[in-house]
């Protein structure tokens, strides 16, 4: 290459590098599936009040989001539905603990389009298809089967569970009339257009549905990842959770 070339290639490519930053504002968010709507509307209002910053989101299983985090995908901010997944994620040190908060609560109810006179967990027993979230890695599902297995029905329900990969396909499931009902979160039974919620299950069943939230340990020291963060415990966050029914306490 002449040497006039190479000086011109040189100084193209240090203004590319140099004017056209990569992924300037841009924040990873892996957030459970339960809280799609509530983080679309949040993150709609972060960008209209700070335009520089977009948002690159992943809903999903908790134990499926924790698990590609792991494996190295990118995350600036995980947002589990128990705590069992932030824990994972603390011990391997990929999450920064000392920014975790409870973002928020939620509860357990059993819906469905079954005419069946279903009116509380004893009754599962009479269905003949039941959706619920893999145990191993949807919460929904884990608590769910932990309110099964205290109510001592476990065995009666043996070949009626129908596995899914987040609480929404469950949802969909039952919306479909795929199955006679399905455990959801409160919050998505709201969003429901043709299941009913037939029963709450008791609190004494399951452990609290909480939601911890963190940053991961690569983002801890970024400033729009932080902001961000202490934005989803403003004033603005809480209206927005409590309108789709989601429990601050």
């Amino acid at each position: 290459m002449m040497p006039a070339m190479r000086m011109i290639f040189i100084l193209t490519i240090t203004l590319l590098t140099t004017t056209i930053p990569a992924s300037a504002g841009e924040l990873n968010l892996s957030v459970a599936a339960s809280l799609k709507e509530v983080i679309n509307e949040l993150t709609a209002g972060y960008t209209a009040k700070h335009p520089a910053t977009t948002f690159l989101k992943n809903f999903g299983a908790s134990g499926t989001l924790a698990g590609q985090i792991e494996n190295g995908a990118p995350a600036d901010l995980f947002i589990a539905a128990n705590n069992q997944w932030m824990d994972y994620l603390k011990d391997k040190k990929l999450v920064d603990g000392a920014t975790e908060k409870n973002f928020a609560y939620n509860a357990l109810v059993f819906a469905g389009t079954t005419t069946k006179k279903v009116s509380s967990i004893n009754d599962l027993p009479k269905l003949d298809k039941i959706a619920i979230g893999s145990p191993k890695s949807v919460p929904a599902g884990e608590y769910a089967m932990a309110a099964i297995t205290k109510a001592g029905i476990e065995e009666k329900l043996s070949g009626k569970l129908v596995m899914a990969k987040d609480v929404r396909e469950c949802l969909m499931y039952a919306e479909l009339g795929e199955v006679d009902g399905a455990f959801v979160y409160k919050t998505d039974a709201r969003l429901a257009k043709k299941a009913n919620v037939l029963f709450t299950v008791p609190q004494k069943l399951y452990p609290r549905v909480t939601y911890p939230m963190a940053l991961t340990v690569k983002a801890a020291q970024n400033g729009e990842a932080k902001a961000f963060l202490t934005y989803l415990q403003g004033k603005e966050a809480k209206s927005v959770l409590g309108k789709f029914g989601f429990m601050l306490k």
